[in-house]
């Protein structure tokens, strides 16, 4: 009998030849209801399995009618495991005459690469040191708390705000490329201790949705820079970038903003809308549509540790909680008005 056949009294029958398909036929199945993929000349039907993807169907559909070899190898650490799930998706394989990769594609570029990656594995690149992620995530740690100490200790004037702010904001800068390489998963072997890191970093350091940031940004190492794919360079018709998107708008005779000055205007709207503004309100609307519970649990964690922290210390919002102000060497000072029998030092004095 053949390797998938059913074994009969004695009898052997032949394994039933596989399909083989020409890329012009794989390269019609790119739709939303129909994808098929390639991988080491294998094709896939993945239209019902995409929707269960970890990532979601979006990453992996928008390789669909195209070669994936390369973007399953990078993506995933155990690749036969990948392809033990993708086996009952196989409907057949490339015909002999067509190359490995979809017509577009230069082969020299991927075999440079594919070359360039087994150098690296062979130097242990890909290699993490655990120690070093440590202690990043330690010196994260420690100034956030040295932030909080600042104002504990000197009190809420300007200059110790301004430290505070630049520590802070160092601290956040950082916690973001830690959680990268955690959301990478290229730090344990495990995903799961890659997971639990990564939404502590983000959720509880910094107030994001880790499925959220995932989402987005697998998206664009799968296709970098590809306008309608890469969601980095989805720019809400702010702005234009490339090749493609100016001549488009030009046909199409799309001008919602003064494009030939947005190198002027950049710096004043692009900065202060993308990550205040609009990554708050997409990250909030993705954590809602898709139910993300737990997100919205470590965001909310955020929000309470920072307000628990930094409110008492300034008079914002600050009357439920009796509040000492004191600089070195100054008096105390009294700012919960309702209260001023818990104030103690020299000379204590309520604000007006």
């Amino acid at each position: 009998m053949g390797k998938w056949g059913n074994q009969g009294k004695g009898a052997t029958e032949l394994e039933a030849p596989m399909p083989t398909f020409q890329w012009e036929e794989i390269q019609k199945h790119n739709l939303c209801t129909d994808k098929w993929l390639v991988i080491d000349r294998k094709v896939y039907n993945i239209t019902k399995r995409s929707s269960r993807h970890p990532e979601g169907q979006r990453v992996i559909g928008h390789y669909a009618g195209e070669d994936a070899a390369d973007a399953f190898l990078a993506f995933h650490r155990s690749f036969g495991f990948v392809l033990k799930i993708l086996k009952p998706l196989l409907i057949g394989e490339l015909a002999p005459e067509e190359p490995s990769q979809d017509r577009g594609k230069n082969s020299q570029i991927i075999e440079d690469f594919r070359a360039l990656r087994k150098t690296a594995e062979v130097m242990n690149l890909f290699k993490s040191n655990q120690l070093f992620f440590l202690l990043h995530l330690a010196h994260i740690i420690a100034m956030e708390s040295i932030a909080w100490f600042t104002i504990f200790y000197f009190g809420n004037s300007w200059i110790p705000t301004i430290i505070m702010a630049v520590v802070l904001a160092t601290s956040q800068a950082q916690a973001g490329w830690l959680q990268h390489d955690y959301g990478h998963l290229s730090v344990y072997k495990k995903s799961m201790w890659n997971h639990i890191v990564q939404n502590f970093i983000i959720g509880y350091l910094k107030g994001g949705s880790a499925n959220w940031w995932n989402h987005r940004h697998f998206q664009h190492h799968v296709k970098p820079n590809v306008f309608h794919k890469d969601p980095d360079v989805s720019m809400l018709h702010v702005f234009v970038l490339g090749e493609w998107q100016p001549t488009e708008y030009g046909k199409k005779k799309l001008k919602y903003l003064p494009y030939n000055h947005q190198h002027e205007y950049f710096f004043l709207i692009g900065p202060p809308l993308l990550i205040p503004l609009y990554f708050q309100y997409h990250m909030i609307m993705t954590i809602i549509v898709r139910k993300d519970w737990v997100d919205l649990a470590w965001v909310i964690s955020y929000y309470i540790r920072f307000f628990i922290s930094y409110i008492p210390f300034y008079v914002v919002l600050s009357h439920p909680f009796p509040q000492l102000h004191q600089l070195p060497g100054e008096p105390l000072v009294c700012v919960n008005h309702t209260d001023e029998s818990h104030c103690h030092g020299d000379g204590p004095r309520a604000l007006p």
